[in-house]
């Protein structure tokens, strides 16, 4: 009978992290070193930072006129959004077992309101954005929008995480009034190029606030920072009045509130109208010509996939999930196919085309590393059914400097960019200063893409692209040429 002994010079096996009940093995909280309680509070988060989709939206959504002048209205339009929003970010954090929420796209609601529904009605409209999540969801079905997330190199993923934190930074200042529109030059400083009013202070002591307890490294530092410039808001706009976006005269305020008036709304309680669920319809080929409807969704599919693709790449290397070489990540394929079915849903219930949202790298920020964080989101966003003149009460300002900081810590993954080499430094800067300079995850990756295979071919290198990113190169030169191939094809 022999013994076998261990070699003690051998290296000792790392202990493998305890799993506490089936809560923790079903999210792997524990082995991707979190904890309940963490996960509880990223997921509030989370919903604080992205809860303005709910006002947004239906100011974007419900008053466009369709092409017979009809409008979905404000009420209806939250109702649905937040019910869509509810039910894929559950799905995203129990199928996915990502914190990566879900909700009505921004830029592709305005698209979808403007450039589609003005052309037919909002039930033709909201057909074609059911196609566009079909068409999203066989691409997962089929490995292609998986293989596709594999063929970036390394560096332009990290551009794109950088990028987002260029554009999600972008997205706060604007909301808290710190950068508009310019009288004489394209963006400026406040409403006349200083800093005035009260909302822009409260803005200024929120992003001081957050920032110092995220540098501190306060558990929750984010919501804590949300919800203490809430609460000063509230107090400054009871004895400071400073009134809404818009004086009584129909005047810009620019010394109001940019969104949310920061006030107890009155019902508190208010019960969803959701009529609009279902009211789709797919006779816009018939009605506006194939070639048209047949543009049109190209145009949303390029941009959902793509936009989703670089939120993903993002959030993941955000959170840790991504392997070194950051090809792949954990579940990626049921990922993506949540966020397929989320565009259907997004189309059936009339909000617009769902999608994953980058402000879940304020839940992220604050610890969100599993599914759990979502399922908080979603069920917060079920109670805002309820509550939803509730969710008024966090202005802009409030929000905003949140997501300046995640934007600060997310543009870190620039050093692992090589700038010394002009194939990568070129494609990289595209991606990152694109996407906030044009408002648009997708026009950033899209110049990326392209410029990254016209440089390395250049440069005598074609042989090292890989062949998917040649056809999607070539995707992205119709995508921001599509008005010349409206113009060739006679599309409208």
């Amino acid at each position: 009978m022999s013994v076998t002994t261990q070699d003690p010079a051998a290296p000792a096996k790392p202990a493998q992290p305890v799993e506490h009940g089936r809560l923790d093995r079903f999210f792997e909280i524990t082995r991707r070193g979190s904890t309940v309680k963490r996960e509880v509070l990223a997921g509030i988060t989370t919903f604080a930072a992205m809860s303005y989709i709910v006002v947004l939206n239906p100011l974007i959504i419900g008053t466009a006129p369709d092409k017979g002048g009809n409008l979905l209205g404000i009420g209806p339009v939250a109702g649905v959004t937040c019910l869509v929003a509810a039910v894929m970010t559950i799905m995203m954090g129990i199928v996915g077992r990502v914190p990566f929420a879900v909700a009505t796209g921004l830029g592709l609601n305005a698209f979808v309101a403007y450039a589609v529904a003005s052309q037919m009605s909002w039930a033709e409209a909201m057909g074609l954005v059911v196609i566009e999540g079909l068409i999203i969801t066989v691409l997962v079905l089929t490995g292609f929008r998986k293989a596709v997330f594999r063929a970036i190199p390394a560096e332009l993923k990290a551009a794109i995480a950088a990028g987002i934190g260029l554009f999600i930074a972008m997205i706060g200042f604007v909301s808290g009034g710190l950068v508009r529109a310019g009288t004489g030059t394209p963006v400026q400083l406040g409403g006349d190029g200083t800093l005035r009013g009260w909302p822009t202070v409260i803005f200024l002591v929120g992003l001081l606030l957050t920032g110092i307890l995220v540098a501190r490294k306060v558990k929750a530092g984010v919501l804590i920072g949300i919800v203490v410039t809430t609460v000063l808001a509230a107090i400054v706009n009871a004895f400071a009045k400073p009134g809404g976006a818009f004086l009584p005269d129909g005047q810009p305020n620019p010394d109001g509130w940019r969104l949310n008036v920061p006030t107890l709304p009155d019902p508190l309680i208010k019960a969803p109208d959701l009529h609009l669920l279902g009211n789709v319809s797919f006779s816009a080929f018939a009605h506006v010509g194939w070639m048209t409807a047949v543009l049109l969704v190209f145009t949303l599919v390029l941009a959902d996939f793509f936009d989703v693709m670089g939120t993903t790449v993002g959030l993941a290397k955000q959170a840790g999930l991504t392997n070194k070489d950051g090809t792949d990540m954990p579940r990626l394929g049921k990922v993506l196919f949540v966020d397929g079915v989320a565009a259907v849903a997004g189309g059936v219930g009339n909000a617009s085309s769902a999608t994953t949202y980058v402000e879940s790298s304020s839940g992220i920020a604050d610890g969100a590393r599993t599914g759990l964080a979502n399922v908080v989101t979603g069920v917060l966003f079920l109670g805002a059914l309820l509550l939803t003149p509730l969710v008024t009460l966090v202005p802009s300002e409030a929000a905003g400097p949140a997501l300046v900081v995640v934007g600060a810590l997310m543009i870190r993954q620039v050093k692992d960019i090589d700038f010394t080499d002009v194939g990568i430094a070129v494609p990289a800067f595209l991606t990152m200063t694109l996407m906030p300079f044009t408002y648009s995850i997708t026009n950033g990756i899209g110049a990326g893409f392209v410029s990254w295979v016209a440089i390395r071919v250049a440069q005598g290198k074609a042989r090292t692209i890989h062949p998917l990113m040649w056809a999607v190169s070539a995707a992205f030169v119709v995508y921001f040429g599509i008005n010349l191939v409206k113009a060739v094809t006679g599309a409208s």
